[in-house]
């Protein structure tokens, strides 16, 4: 195993938030790991790895012990398989509901309509009888304790051998307390004190078949939670199409290697991604990136798997297949930020992992108060109080309260063409108060074009065109590519001994003579003086255009302008971020005048202009001193310093590798609406969060006092174990259905809150 690595596994037998603490406590113990992210509501577990001496081997011997088996995940094939064992539990589960149902619907019409009913009662006791009708409701409800109710026995009795309790001992002991209450007071009612013999056995019936329910319901939601993972997994087509010689073979996807040749015809899906060798067409890719608009492909192209194809006919070359493509690495990403452990969710971990034991406390307490003061039969009231409590207490919504938003945000996030890279960030988005953009490629098109040359006195202005453009042939810089595609190619030379000055241009040497390419800071400290050309660089600068001196054997040879194109949605994205309360700031490494002249254009008025790559990072230290968090938006390599600096770094779709690795949200498109987009999925998942928790604890604090009997002395109400279950049930419904709420978040277009 390699060291700082990530491995997830499908875990089996979590079922409420102290099993997920146990699981986070048991994990964590095993040599060699460093951070143990548990989900609940994707019943799965990334493990990262600190240090090479991790075995695999004992990770999943510890949860074997523990009770939780682990299943190892590392295919898509894999997510699949984890995806047909849930659908299958799924299947089970309906079916034991159904059971359930079937066996308690006749002991609740037995027992509650006798109390109910006067003549329903008095026709059981003329027909029937009153022994033949125990023999009934005890015949029935140990047939459902035994079938449908076994996976509560099985889990509950082996975490209280182990001493740690979870849901499912809480219901074993609800549930057997009942039934051997009642058992007793059919076949040996002397045993108990005169006047207390009663039936419970529809509280025990009805209590399993509910909280089945519940799950059943749980288990629904919960899928539906995971929609956005299995839309992604189902873009990528199962087979393609291969050309092999001459011939024309349909191969599963995952048989497809790297060199091969694929045919793209109407209509279908990439499977790989690729470059397009023949053929012209028009590909959807909003899957991708959000946008509706197809993208023009002909050769040289690239394509990407799980985008549509249009009309035409493409063929091209495989590049990366399987796991390594971009729909892999885009579904790897939402895997982890849905598996993320925000840091609100480590106090709920540490209250789940003692609320078991509390409540078993609680119900204990309450059973003995009930028998030292409560009125006669001093032990009825105390059974269905002790039994109402043990019911009533959910740490299951406990657990899915944050678990269960992250997903289902996150998820939605990934459909507008916004990935999270770090779970962290989707905290810390909505706090953020600062939005620092980078010009050229995220304000501006980033694919600026020659505009104008004015060369000094005694040069000629195609021989210092043609010096530039074979000096900034070995450049990867937009400006450097705009120069070179304006120049006649057939009169470029290779450079010699390039150098690129980080933030200050470029320096080559061109047919023996030295080349110098940059702003005005690099000619200062090169001491070439360009005040004959100062004012012609200052009124493109005026004017928005980026310009550039070039100095040939340190004499001012000329100046030279680029523009590039403001985004068509720029405008409209920064009116939705100002419109979120979002103070916008420019940081740019061009000349004040240019940057200013692009602020004015789109309203931002802080601009901060003429830095280097860490003086970007130092603008942010700046802006974050006062005391507001700042996120930054670029996508260049010279970017990466500041976006990793940022409290959130927000990469562009169009950016490098290096600046994507660098940041925490990554925007599919171009488009700066995903910026508005991300902050929105931020604050409305933050807030559904904040609503779970709100209901999850706030519903234990009010219901287990209720179910312990508070209200009885006031109003003569006692919560019966039937309602109990049913409310446990609910509380766990509802805030799995709050958090597909976030499903519908809309796209901002101008005012979002």
């Amino acid at each position: 195993m390699n060291p700082h690595s990530t491995f997830r596994y499908q875990v089996d037998g979590m079922h409420c938030g102290s099993c997920v603490a146990r699981v986070e406590k048991a994990l964590a113990g095993v040599p060699g790991v460093g951070r143990v992210d548990v989900s609940l509501a994707q019943h799965q577990v990334a493990v990262h790895v600190q240090t090479g001496a991790f075995d695999a081997v004992t990770l999943t011997t510890v949860a074997d012990a523990a009770g939780y088996p682990l299943t190892l995940i590392q295919t898509t094939a894999d997510q699949e398989a984890a995806a047909a064992r849930r659908t299958q539990e799924y299947d089970d589960l309906k079916f034991q509901v159904l059971v359930a149902v079937v066996l308690s619907l006749p002991v609740v019409i037995l027992e509650m309509g006798s109390h109910l009913f006067p003549a329903w009662h008095h026709l059981i006791q003329r027909t029937i009888g009153a022994t033949a009708n125990g023999l009934i409701q005890f015949a029935l409800t140990s047939l459902l304790l035994l079938w449908p109710g076994r996976m509560f026995f099985a889990r509950g009795v082996s975490s209280l051998l182990k001493r740690r309790p979870d849901m499912n001992a809480l219901v074993v002991l609800g549930t057997s307390a009942a039934w051997i209450y009642s058992t007793v007071s059919l076949f040996a009612p002397r045993i108990l004190p005169p006047g207390t013999p009663a039936l419970y056995f529809e509280a025990a019936a009805v209590i399993v078949t509910l909280i089945l329910l519940g799950r059943l319901l749980e288990a629904r939601a919960k899928g539906r939670t995971g929609d956005a993972i299995r839309k992604l997994a189902g873009l990528a087509p199962k087979t393609a199409q291969v050309i092999r010689g001459d011939q024309m073979v349909s191969l599963p996807i995952d048989q497809i290697s790297v060199g091969d040749i694929l045919s793209l015809r109407p209509g279908e899906r990439v499977a790989v991604d690729g470059e397009v060798k023949t053929g012209s067409s028009f590909v959807d890719e909003s899957m991708l990136t959000g946008e509706p608009i197809p993208v023009e492909k002909s050769e040289g192209a690239q394509v990407v798997a799980g985008t549509v194809n249009g009309t035409g006919t493409l063929t091209f070359v495989a590049q990366a297949v399987g796991e390594q493509t971009t729909l892999a690495q885009i579904i790897r990403m939402v895997q982890d930020a849905q598996g993320a452990r925000l840091p609100v969710q480590d106090v709920v971990n540490q209250i789940t992992q003692y609320f078991v034991p509390a409540v078993m406390a609680a119900a204990t307490l309450a059973a003995l108060c009930w028998l030292a003061f409560g009125p006669s039969p001093a032990l009825g009231f105390a059974l269905v109080a002790g039994i109402a409590v043990l019911i009533i207490a959910c740490p299951c919504a406990m657990g899915l309260a944050t678990p269960t938003s992250i997903m289902v945000g996150t998820g939605r996030a990934a459909e507008l063409g916004v990935l999270f890279r770090q779970g962290d960030a989707l905290q810390q988005l909505q706090s953020v108060h600062t939005i620092a953009l980078d010009k050229t490629g995220t304000l501006t098109e980033g694919r600026p074009v020659f505009d104008d040359l004015v060369v000094a006195e005694g040069f000629d202005a195609a021989e210092v065109l043609m010096f530039a453009a074979s000096a900034e042939q070995r450049s990867e810089h937009p400006i450097a590519q705009a120069i070179v595609a304006h120049a006649k190619k057939d009169t470029l030379v290779q450079p010699e001994d390039f150098r690129s000055l980080t933030g200050l241009g470029i320096r080559a040497r061109v047919k023996g003579r030295d080349v110098l390419i940059g702003a005005a800071r690099l000619m200062a400290k090169q001491d070439v003086e360009i005040a004959p050309l100062a004012q012609q660089h200052e009124d493109w600068a005026a004017a928005g255009k980026t310009a550039l001196f070039i100095a040939i054997d340190g004499a001012l040879a000329g100046v030279l302008a680029v523009s590039d194109t403001i985004r068509a949605t720029t405008a409209a994205a920064l009116d939705a971020l100002k419109q979120q309360g979002l103070e916008v700031v420019m940081i740019s490494g061009d000349s004040t005048a240019t940057a200013q002249a692009v602020a004015r254009d789109l309203g931002i008025s802080h601009v901060i202009a003429e830095v280097l790559p860490e003086g970007k990072v130092a603008a942010l230290r700046d802006l974050q001193a006062k005391g507001t968090g700042v996120a930054f938006v670029g996508d260049g390599i010279n970017d990466a310093p500041a976006l990793a600096a940022a409290d959130v770094g927000i990469a562009i779709g169009a950016g490098t590798d290096v600046a994507i690795e660098a940041a925490d949200v990554v925007l599919m498109s171009n488009d700066l609406m995903g910026v508005a987009r991300a902050r929105l999925i931020s604050q409305r998942t933050m807030r559904n969060i904040r609503q779970n928790l709100f209901w999850a604890f706030g519903y234990n604090v009010l219901l287990i006092p209720v179910a312990a009997g508070v209200l009885y002395p006031i109003w003569g109400v006692l919560l019966s174990p039937m309602l109990a279950a049913g409310a446990m049930g609910l509380s766990s419904v509802f805030v799995l259905s709050n958090a597909l709420r976030l499903r519908w978040v809309g796209v901002p277009e101008r005012a979002v809150v």
